[in-house]
């Protein structure tokens, strides 16, 4: 991995920040519907923040973290803790710091929270998303579920 992780709470002054990270999950996605390039942002804005209200109602304790890289804002992620479970809401990386290990290296770290406190570590992923393959390496498995869109997978936390 290279640089040095670290994380912080997200701030209200985040939110440009938070969206851009959103924004740039989904840009293969636009360009191939060949829209200009304000009603791209028009749309992404729009989703951005029907996503977070869910994520409000779903999740209304969860916490949002800024993913830092050598002290630079590096990407986001959302996580949910209950009594039940710890489940990673969402978790993304800005373009030029994905594929160097820090998502890996930080989900590791949630894995060892999820052991240390007993709970299983869940979490949902589109299917086909290349994601899956990471969490499936990370010792995720996925659950029984009716979804057609997305598979739920967890990670026993109390298992080694």
């Amino acid at each position: 991995m290279e640089g040095v992780l670290a994380e912080r709470p997200a701030a209200a002054d985040d939110a440009d920040f938070l969206f851009r990270v959103y924004a740039s999950t989904r840009a293969e996605e636009l360009t191939a519907f060949g829209w200009p390039a304000a009603m791209q942002e028009s749309f992404l804005r729009m989703q951005f923040h029907a996503r977070r209200q869910s994520y409000e109602m779903t999740y209304p304790e969860a916490a949002q973290t800024i993913l830092l890289c050598d002290g630079t804002a590096a990407g986001a992620a959302i996580v949910w803790r209950s009594k039940d479970e710890i489940r990673l809401v969402d978790i993304a990386l800005l373009p030029e710091h994905r594929n160097r290990g820090l998502g890996r290296t930080w989900i590791e770290g949630l894995i060892g929270e999820a052991r240390k406190a007993a709970r299983p570590l869940r979490l949902s992923v589109l299917r086909g998303n290349p994601a899956a393959r990471l969490y499936e390496r990370l010792g995720f498995t996925a659950r029984p579920s009716g979804d057609s869109m997305y598979i739920e997978m967890e990670h026993n936390g109390a298992s080694s």
